[in-house]
């Protein structure tokens, strides 16, 4: 935990379920300390199960989680297959640079059966559809959360990853920055 005092950011992938995988947080004392750094402008980078503890409640078991976004996380409705798994596409909901170079309906690899259903809309950045649409990246001030692999979805996932990286060293245009300056002008 005390690791994290310094961290430009928090790197957060899972695969499994999420009160499992909240236990071990806890157990390592890493809860507080990840919500105290991330409130406090530390990036956080979720991958699959990573972008599910961000919301407050999972529906899969139970789990109280990290609550670092208003929402639930939900079995995906009317999906024809569970779990998913496979490629899929990445439609824009707005723009983040996140998504800068890669083309429209991006392909993205997914393994998961739980979304988020974020309670504020403007976090969605790209949804996905299998059975229903559900959002499969999130971002909002210095949180980005994939629902898919991108470490898994080839040129494309590896250039997010690296838009990513670049957001969080201040080589590309901070989201949250921008804002603050257009409202200063």
């Amino acid at each position: 935990a005390d690791d994290l005092a310094g961290a430009d950011a928090i790197l957060v992938p899972g695969v499994g379920a999420s009160q499992p995988a909240m236990d071990r947080l806890r157990r390592q004392g890493l809860v507080d300390p990840i919500i105290e750094r991330v409130r406090g402008g530390t990036w956080y980078l979720g991958i699959c199960l990573g972008l599910q503890l961000l919301f407050e409640r999972s529906h899969e078991d139970g789990a109280v989680m990290l609550g670092l976004l208003r929402g639930d996380v939900e079995r995906i409705a009317d999906a024809p297959s569970l779990p998913h798994i496979g490629w899929n596409r990445l439609e824009r909901c707005r723009p983040h640079p996140v998504l800068e170079g890669l083309p429209d309906e991006a392909p993205a690899y997914f393994v998961h059966s739980y979304v988020p259903v974020p309670a504020d809309p403007s976090v969605v950045v790209a949804e996905t559809e299998h059975g229903s649409r559900f959002a499969s990246l999130v971002a909002s001030d210095h949180i980005v959360g994939f629902q898919f692999h991108p470490e898994r979805s080839g040129d494309d996932g590896l250039r997010m990853l690296a838009n990513t990286l670049a957001l969080v060293g201040g080589r590309m245009l901070d989201p949250l920055r921008a804002g603050q300056a257009r409202g200063a002008a």
